[in-house]
Formats: C-alpha cells, sequence, structure tokens
C-alpha cells in the first residue's frame, strides 16, 4: 500500500510540478523552487547533455519527456522518491534526486523512456536488456570499461538474468547485475552493428517477432 501511493505521489509529481513546488527552468525541465542560478544552470546542462546522448545513440527522438530535478532531500520525498538515484515514470517522465543530478544518471533513464516510446503496446523486451541497454546508451564507466575497446564487459553475464520488473527488484543488487546485463547487450550490439542493431530490433518486435528469436 505504501509502494503504491509512493507511485502515485511521483505520477502525479508528472502532472503538476508546480503543485509540489517545482518551477519550469526550460520548456520540459522542472526544478526545485528556491534552487540557485548555478544549480538551475547545472539542470538545464545534465538534461541537455543527456538529451543529446540519447538523441546520438538513436539518431534521433520520439520522447519528449519531462523532467524533474530536486535538489534537497525534502524535495526528492515530496513527491515519492525513496533511496534511487532516479527513476523513468512510464514514457513520460524521469525524476532527479540530489545524488542523480549527473548526466550519466539522466541520461540512463531517458534512454528507459526512449525504448519504451518507441515499442508497441505488446512488444516486450526482458528487464536485463531494458537495463543493460540503458547502461549502453548512457556510456556509464561503472558498467562498461571505455568505447575504445572492443569487449566492453566489467563482469560475465551469469546464466540467467533477470527478466521481469519484478525479477529484477528481489534479485541481488549493486553493480553486478548492472555489468551483466550491460555486457550481454553490448556483445550483441557490437557482434550486429551498433545502435542499428537496436532499432531493427525494435522493428522487428513492432513487427510481432519475438524477442528470443531476434536476440541471438
Amino acid at each position: 500500500m505504501a509502494a503504491a501511493a509512493l507511485i502515485f505521489t511521483t505520477a502525479t509529481a508528472t502532472v503538476c510540478p508546480a503543485c509540489f513546488g517545482l518551477v519550469e527552468a526550460q520548456p520540459q525541465l522542472y526544478v526545485e523552487r528556491g534552487v540557485s542560478a548555478e544549480q538551475r544552470q547545472q539542470a538545464a546542462s545534465v538534461f541537455d547533455q543527456a538529451s543529446r546522448r540519447v538523441t546520438d545513440f538513436y539518431g534521433g527522438r520520439h520522447s519528449s519527456p519531462r523532467v524533474l530535478v530536486c535538489f534537497t532531500s525534502r524535495c526528492y520525498e515530496r513527491i515519492g522518491g525513496g533511496g534511487e538515484r532516479g527513476q523513468a515514470i512510464a514514457d513520460r517522465a524521469i525524476v532527479l534526486s540530489p545524488r542523480g543530478v549527473d548526466v550519466v544518471i539522466a541520461s540512463h533513464e531517458l534512454a528507459h523512456i526512449e525504448l519504451h516510446k518507441r515499442l508497441l503496446p505488446g512488444s516486450d523486451v526482458p528487464q536485463w536488456f531494458d537495463e543493460g541497454l540503458a547502461v549502453l546508451v548512457s556510456d556509464d564507466r561503472r558498467y562498461l570499461l571505455p568505447d575504445t575497446v572492443t569487449d566492453r564487459c566489467r563482469a560475465e553475464p551469469g546464466q540467467t538474468l533477470p527478466e521481469t520488473l519484478a525479477q529484477w527488484r528481489a534479485a541481488r543488487t549493486g553493480e553486478q547485475l548492472y555489468a551483466e546485463s550491460a555486457c550481454r547487450v553490448s556483445r550483441w550490439a557490437e557482434k550486429h552493428g551498433g545502435p542499428a542493431a537496436v532499432l531493427e530490433l525494435i522493428d522487428r518486435l513492432n513487427r510481432g517477432e519475438s524477442f528470443a528469436a531476434i536476440f541471438t
């Protein structure tokens, strides 16, 4: 019940940021009321750079989500946030905690939004692929080696990785799971043509093919 209430609060905040003490800094970007000019500029810079990473990977954008940025824990708790650095809300918004006002974190969440926006209803991907792709798009060096090497893996993927969001949340936490998922996605993408392979996968899923038949 408590978790559902927090989810509802966060979803409501993305619809009415002003109701939760956030003000528009630029189109689609909302920041905590009362922040300094430097913090406002930081949020704008993070938003612009993260948007560029997603655009560069996909060759364009289908999504245009709202981005809500908190610089204090009080603000983030007020909009329903918890211990995470940031989170994506369906395919329409992301929220960033004080620890998430960062290009990598923001582009990770924007990558989730872009994937979900491009997939038609019923065109599902496993949670490990969703997370691994977000790591790849955001170029998160915590979980991937620099792109100057062919094999960017920091951890070998296990035999099985979480297929659903519930399984992901119940699985072990920390860097290992993200690193394993990113490894599997990055190796597949490298083998099949990079970002173009991801676009083809989305197109084939939207035409009714199964993920298992495509991701080989």
